[in-house]
């Protein structure tokens, strides 16, 4: 949407029951992060996900805490709680006058002025506010009409004034500080104040780091050997390069029944998107060119097609089944690869058997193709042949339904999950040698040792506490709770 003179793109990430990988691959896309916290809940186990991935990609952090019209937990209690947690600091420009009932308004700290709440007389109605200078006491006391509110909001004013550390921006950048808000979305109260803030502080799209081989000297892209600690063949490519870039972070197939259509989502980073242009694609290694004859601006489940996209949009291009999440597209001679998108720790397993044999090749064909969106992954046992079992992992319980609930409505076949007693997955960056060594001298007894898509060593355990206690005492196994693309 637009705002003011700035467009505002939102990779809206499931909520925390819908919960799945798809909601760290948007973040991959992300040049700012906003953690939209539930007032009276606080922290919830999925925030804390997200975070660490926030960490991993330094992504600047703006917190809303939302809910304020209903009962909720003190703002000194929810920064305790972030800084417990991520050792997080925060900042407040927002800061609520009580909450429930009693919620009154908020207090724009860097304008030191306070804007009352005037309750609408409908639900979900938008409400009225009055602005009044901070020093305007006489004024608040009648407008608040609450004197311990009135009393409270004196004192947190003056308190936060002397003991708060000062708005950094470059700090927030870095991901070391975070602007804290609080308001009511229901109401639409705190909202604009809010946007009106990220506008001005949140970054603009930035350059990402890209290999880059010219095409046309037949060069070949560079290895990083282990010990190296720089790539020779990495640049910064800023989004005012003249050349076309982008990144695929999404894949889905059968948005349309009627059409079985596929859409790659991408993620553009430099240059200019033209209707008909013609692309590279980083793992082609003919140099084959890609028409990109209609894009796709997606809202929601509507569409409306775009003639010009820039860097910091997200477009969907039709997928003629080449593109896989982590792909570069690109115009110009050099080839471009920007880093691939990780996978992450899933916390859900189950086998998947097809109950029908007669439906074994549209059971396999539906399978692959939900595999190649990343649905979900997948893990074998080690050396599994072809047919042998497959285990689905998922971020979370969502990913499992839609996996059969695509299957049966898109590929007409049925099919029977069988939940394992496992809770999370490491990878053994330290290989198979390194996980044989332990294997051999009785270190992985109840943990079962798996391989993913791409046959490097898994291991599943059944708690944290396991997990953490092995990684500790068995450091060669170099277990990460993502793997590198």
């Amino acid at each position: 949407f637009d705002y003011g003179d700035l467009r505002v793109n939102i990779l809206d990430t499931p909520g925390h029951q819908d919960f799945s990988e798809d909601t760290y691959r948007a973040l991959a896309a992300a040049d700012n992060a906003v953690m939209l916290l539930d007032a009276a809940k606080g922290l919830e186990p999925q925030t804390r996900k997200l975070f660490e991935v926030c960490r991993m990609r330094n992504l600047p952090l703006f917190t809303f805490v939302n809910k304020l019209d209903r009962p909720a937990l003190t703002p000194y209690e929810i920064m305790d709680q972030i800084q417990d947690e991520f050792g997080l600091e925060t900042h407040p420009i927002l800061w609520p006058i009580g909450d429930g009932d009693r919620f009154k308004g908020v207090l724009d700290r860097t304008k030191k002025i306070v804007h009352i709440y005037q309750k609408p007389a409908k639900r979900g109605a938008k409400a009225d506010v009055v602005e009044v200078p901070l020093d305007d006491e006489a004024k608040l006391q009648e407008l608040i009409d609450d004197e311990e509110l009135f009393e409270k909001l004196i004192e947190d004013a003056e308190l936060l004034d002397e003991l708060m550390e000062p708005l950094d921006i470059d700090r927030v950048m870095a991901a070391e500080q975070s602007p804290l808000f609080f308001g009511s979305a229901m109401t639409n109260f705190g909202v604009q104040l809010f946007l009106d803030k990220f506008c001005d502080m949140g970054t603009s799209p930035v350059g990402r780091p890209a290999s880059q081989v010219d095409e046309k000297a037949g060069g070949k892209k560079k290895k990083k050997a282990e010990e190296e600690e720089e790539e020779p063949d990495e640049e910064m490519i800023a989004p005012e390069h003249e050349e076309f870039t982008g990144f695929i972070f999404k894949t889905q197939a059968n948005l349309d029944p009627k059409h079985r259509d596929r859409l790659a989502y991408v993620r553009i980073v430099s240059g200019v998107y033209e209707k008909g242009m013609k692309v590279g694609h980083s793992r082609s290694k003919q140099g084959k060119k890609y028409n990109l004859a209609q894009a796709q601006a997606l809202f929601g489940n509507s569409r409306d097609s775009v003639e010009f996209a820039y860097p910091g949009d997200v477009i969907g291009i039709n997928n003629p089944g080449n593109f896989a999440i982590g792909d570069t597209l690109f115009t110009g001679n050099k080839k471009v690869a920007f880093p691939g998108i990780p996978s992450f720790s899933p916390e859900k397993f189950a086998y998947i058997r097809n109950p029908n044999p007669s439906t074994y090749k549209a059971f396999s064909k539906g399978l692959d193709q939900l595999l190649d969106e990343g649905a979900v992954q997948c893990l074998k046992q080690r050396n599994d042949e072809v047919g042998g079992p497959i285990i689905l992992a998922a971020v979370g319980q969502l990913q499992f339904e839609v996996v059969q609930a695509r299957l049966e409505n898109e590929y007409g076949v049925e099919s029977i999950l069988e939940p394992m007693g496992f809770s999370l997955a490491r990878w053994a960056d330290g290989g198979w040698d390194a996980v044989d060594k332990a294997d051999a001298d009785g270190k992985l007894f109840g943990i079962n040792i798996v391989q993913d898509r791409w046959e490097r060593p898994v291991l599943l355990f059944r708690n944290d506490w396991k997990a953490a206690s092995l990684a500790e005492e068995e450091k060669y196994l170099e277990l990460k709770p993502w793997s590198k693309p």
